[in-house]
C-alpha cells in the first residue's frame, strides 16, 4: 500500500538548479523560455540562464517552486509588479492604482506531474510568498475560459476559475488574449 505523497512549496530562492529543471529544459515541456517574457525579453538566450540564476541568488527570488516528495514538478513566478518590465510597459493589463502589487504571471508543472492540482498548489504558495515578503496585494492575469479547457500553451497564465477559487476577484477586464481568450486583472489584498 502506497502512503500520499508529501508536497511542499518553497521559494526559488537558492534553488536554481531546480528552477532550471522545470522551466530551462526544452525536453522538461516549456521550450526553454526560462520564464523571461515578463522579467526583460530582451535578454538573449544564451544570457537568461545567467539572468534568472542572479535573480535566483538574492531576495525574494523570482518565484516559487512545488516539489513532490522531493522532485521539483513545477515553478510558479510571482515578484513585485515593479520587477516586470513588460508589466510596467503594458498596454493591454492595466495598473489599478499606485501600489506595487505582487504579480503571478506563469505557472509550469512538469509532464509527468500534471493533473495532480499542483497548480492549486503552486497559487497558494506564491500567495504566501508574497505574504511573506509584505505583499499587501497579489494579482494575476488569468484566462476566462468559460469552462472550457484550455490548451497548455495558452494555460500558463492560469484561469479565472482557479484565480476565483483562492479568493481572487476580478478587478478589470484587460485587453491582454491567451489562446484567443480574453485574460482579467484578478486581485487578493492580503
Amino acid at each position: 500500500m502506497t502512503g500520499a505523497s508529501t508536497i511542499e512549496v518553497l521559494p526559488a530562492t537558492g534553488r536554481f538548479d531546480d528552477f532550471a529543471e522545470v522551466v530551462g529544459v526544452k525536453k522538461q515541456g516549456a521550450g526553454g523560455c526560462w520564464c523571461m517574457s515578463y522579467r526583460d525579453s530582451r535578454a538573449s538566450n544564451d544570457e537568461r540562464p545567467a539572468y534568472m540564476a542572479r535573480e535566483c541568488s538574492t531576495e525574494p527570488g523570482p518565484g516559487v517552486l512545488v516539489y513532490v516528495d522531493g522532485e521539483v514538478a513545477g515553478w510558479c513566478s510571482v515578484a513585485p509588479r515593479s520587477t516586470y518590465r513588460r508589466l510596467m510597459n503594458s498596454r493591454t493589463i492595466p495598473h489599478l492604482d499606485e501600489r506595487d502589487p505582487w504579480s503571478i504571471v506563469c505557472f509550469v508543472v512538469r509532464p509527468g506531474f500534471r493533473k495532480r492540482g499542483l497548480m492549486h498548489v503552486l497559487l497558494d504558495g506564491a500567495v504566501e510568498h508574497a505574504r511573506a515578503h509584505g505583499a499587501t496585494v497579489v494579482e494575476g492575469y488569468p484566462a476566462e475560459t468559460g469552462g472550457d479547457r484550455i490548451d497548455q500553451i495558452s494555460g500558463y497564465v492560469g484561469t479565472t476559475e482557479l484565480f476565483d477559487e483562492h479568493g481572487f476577484s476580478r478587478a478589470a477586464e484587460t485587453t491582454a488574449h491567451a489562446g484567443h481568450r480574453v485574460r482579467w486583472l484578478m486581485r487578493r489584498e492580503l
